[in-house]
């Protein structure tokens, strides 16, 4: 009998995190769903954008991340975003609770669908500012132009 065909594995990212924050070192925790989200992540139907983590009674919560539904899968309009349990160690915890009263924010990079489980990976950072986002940017755009000026000359 031949093996279940798994979907493909997806991962969920948040891009705009790390154009607006500096981040620090990341985290891995496990998210608390319900069966139909857990499909709708598998299959991509996902998004971050203006998710974020907080801390309520020392437990991590994420917040406005949307699953949406998709075609035999249904998932309620007010289920949609709903506020999500993260699961992390303890230590992590309060190592997330000492940055987050340094004023630190806690911001969801991705959800990881390979494997049995599905995680998300949250880091801490300080959000930029605009004229640090364009020096990035500034930076990005001349590592670019020196790699493709390598390039040029190794085909020479």
């Amino acid at each position: 009998m031949p093996k279940k065909k798994q979907p493909q594995q997806k991962t969920i990212s948040n891009r705009r995190a790390r154009h607006d924050y500096a981040l620090d070192d990341s985290f891995l925790t496990g998210i608390i769903l319900t069966g139909a989200e857990t499909k709708a992540l598998r299959h991509g139907h996902g998004q971050l954008r203006g998710a974020y983590v907080t801390i309520k009674n020392e437990e991590l919560w994420l917040i406005n991340a949307t699953i949406s539904a998709m075609p035999g899968i249904p998932i309620e309009e007010t289920a949609r975003t709903r506020t999500r349990k993260l699961l992390a160690k303890r230590k992590e915890i309060e190592k997330l609770i000492t940055l987050k009263k340094q004023g630190q924010t806690i911001v969801p990079l991705e959800i990881l669908t390979k494997g049995r489980y599905i995680k998300v990976r949250i880091a801490a950072g300080r959000g930029k500012k605009e004229y640090d986002k364009r020096h990035t940017l500034k930076a990005r755009d001349e590592n670019r132009e020196a790699r493709a000026a390598i390039k040029q000359r190794v085909r020479s």
